[in-house]
């Protein structure tokens, strides 16, 4: 396994981040925001195809292997992820970067593009925006109510949020949980040398509560698999404004936890929408299929402005 150096950044906040920083330091600035239940790590074939043109980030998020993991699920909502990626930027002097993200990653890369799209909060701060399987925010709430399949690919949420399994977290780490509830990220696509840093990495149960209060954070509502499959009277939809700067969503067709139908309705939501779909490949499509995914980010930065 080639280790890819981790720097100690501390952000305005209080937080502490592991971050790989590589790449021409006046090179354009990507951020790669990985998912549950991994590290950096994701995206070590992209970082490698990559930095020799730009200038690669990608912390190991709040929460994760040694990173801040303060105590309390409200420091894992949402706004405060989105919060760190522009403190991380601002701590490492880069104005103007691409947001890259996976699974919860992606989510937070919603968030960070919304947030520094022209006319938002941070606005001209992304410039682009690149999304691998990780729904939309204004989409998967509505397929959670409405779509059988989304709705019990994600059951999982309603036994994470359960607080009966703090004490295995406690005893155990996070393995136990994984293997019960979920397939896990892995695979035979897997390297097995990442495949037991994983494993080292789960083992902590500081982190493994960490990991677990994103899902407890969420504002997003699972419904048990009897309730009605339609929009309750009660439901909200989030007030999410179109996206405009040039997005690239990336889609492992064979994704069990999120089918391919959030890719429907996308365009409704995102101006400047380019979407590759990789056939054959599951959830973790950074490192199940790196090939097509850097052939992928290497058309879109190509083109976009």
């Amino acid at each position: 396994m080639n280790a890819l150096p981790l720097t100690r950044i501390a952000l305005g906040n209080g937080i502490e981040l592991d971050v790989v920083d590589v790449g021409p330091r006046d090179a354009p600035a990507l951020i790669f925001l990985h998912g549950f239940p991994e590290s950096h790590r994701t995206w070590r074939h992209q970082i490698a195809h990559l930095a020799g043109r730009f200038r690669c980030i990608a912390p190991d998020q709040r929460g994760y292997r040694g990173s801040s993991k303060p105590v309390g699920v409200e420091h894992y909502a949402p706004a405060k992820m989105i919060g760190d990626v522009f403190r991380l930027a601002d701590a490492l002097g880069v104005e103007r970067f691409t947001v890259i993200g996976h699974d919860w990653g992606g989510a937070i890369a919603w968030g960070v593009a919304l947030t520094g799209q022209p006319g938002a909060a941070a606005a001209g701060r992304v410039t682009r925006a690149i999304i691998a399987n990780a729904p939309h925010p204004a989409i998967f709430p509505r397929l959670l109510w409405t779509s059988p399949v989304q709705r019990r690919a994600s059951q999982y949420f309603r036994t994470f949020r359960d607080p009966a399994i703090d004490a295995d977290l406690a005893a155990h780490g996070l393995a136990p949980l994984l293997a019960r509830v979920l397939p896990g990220p892995a695979s035979s696509r897997m390297e097995p040398e990442e495949r037991a840093a994983l494993l080292a990495d789960w083992a902590d149960p500081a982190a493994a509560l960490a990991m677990i209060s994103w899902y407890r954070a969420s504002p997003v509502m699972v419904p048990p698999l009897d309730a009605p499959y339609a929009l309750p009277d009660s439901f909200l939809a989030l007030p999410v404004p179109p996206l405009t700067v040039p997005t690239l969503v990336i889609w492992g067709m064979d994704d069990h936890a999120l089918p391919p139908e959030n890719l429907a309705g996308l365009d409704q939501h995102i101006t400047d929408l380019s979407l590759v779909r990789i056939p054959d490949c599951g959830h973790f499509v950074p490192w199940e299929a790196p090939d097509a995914v850097n052939a992928g980010i290497d058309a879109f930065l190509a083109t976009a402005d």
